[in-house]
C-alpha cells in the first residue's frame, strides 16, 4: 500500500511541475497569439496563429521593421510594424516613408497596390504632437495603412507596453513561416 502511495504522490509531483514550468514558460518566454483583423495584410491573415517571443527585447534591442506585440488598451493586444524608434523623426508624403528625412524602402508594402496607400502624416501632426519619437517609445503601423488603428491615432508606444516580437507563424498550417 506504501509503494501504492508513493507512486501517485510522485506522479502528482511530476503533473505540478509540468503544469509550473508550462506557466513560466507562457509568462516569460513565449506565448501564442492570434491575428485578429485585416491590418497587417498582406503580411500576415486574420486568424494566422503565432508566437510571441517575449524574452528578445532583454537580449538585444528593437530594430525596425520588428513586428511586435503591444497592450493597446487594459484588455487589448495590438500586432503593429516598428517603423521609427526613439529619437526619430517619422513622416509619409506621396507613399513614401521617411524617417528623419530620408527615404526608407519599405519592402512589405506592395508599392502598387492601391489599397495599400498610405495617406501622407508628419510625426508633429500625430497625437502627442512629438517632433522626434520619445526615449522609451517607438512609432509603430500597421502594413494594411488604410484599416489599422496604430500610432497615426494611438501615439508612440511605451517601450513597456510592448510584451514581445512576433514572426513565426505555426497556423494554418499552409500559412507556416517566418514573416518578415
Amino acid at each position: 500500500m506504501a509503494k501504492k502511495k508513493n507512486g501517485l504522490f510522485e506522479w502528482v509531483k511530476i503533473i505540478l511541475i509540468a503544469f509550473a514550468l508550462a506557466f513560466l514558460v507562457r509568462t516569460f518566454v513565449v506565448s501564442p497569439i492570434v491575428v485578429d483583423g485585416p491590418s497587417m495584410q498582406p503580411t500576415l491573415e486574420d486568424r494566422d496563429h503565432m508566437i510571441v517571443n517575449k524574452l528578445k527585447y532583454r537580449f538585444s534591442d528593437m530594430e525596425r521593421f520588428d513586428i511586435v506585440i503591444f497592450h493597446a488598451t487594459a484588455d487589448k493586444d495590438f500586432i503593429k510594424r516598428v517603423i521609427a524608434l526613439p529619437g526619430e523623426h517619422v513622416a509619409v508624403s506621396d507613399n513614401v516613408l521617411y524617417i528623419d528625412g530620408e527615404p526608407v524602402e519599405e519592402p512589405f508594402i506592395d508599392k502598387d497596390n492601391n489599397w495599400l496607400h498610405t495617406e501622407d502624416f508628419r510625426l508633429e501632426e500625430l497625437p502627442g504632437g512629438y517632433e522626434k519619437v520619445p526615449e522609451d517609445h517607438v512609432f509603430v503601423l500597421g502594413d494594411n495603412r488604410n484599416n489599422s488603428t496604430d500610432s497615426r491615432s494611438l501615439g508612440v508606444i511605451p517601450m513597456d507596453e510592448i510584451i514581445g516580437k512576433t514572426n513565426v507563424i505555426y497556423w494554418p498550417i499552409k500559412r507556416m513561416q517566418i514573416a518578415n
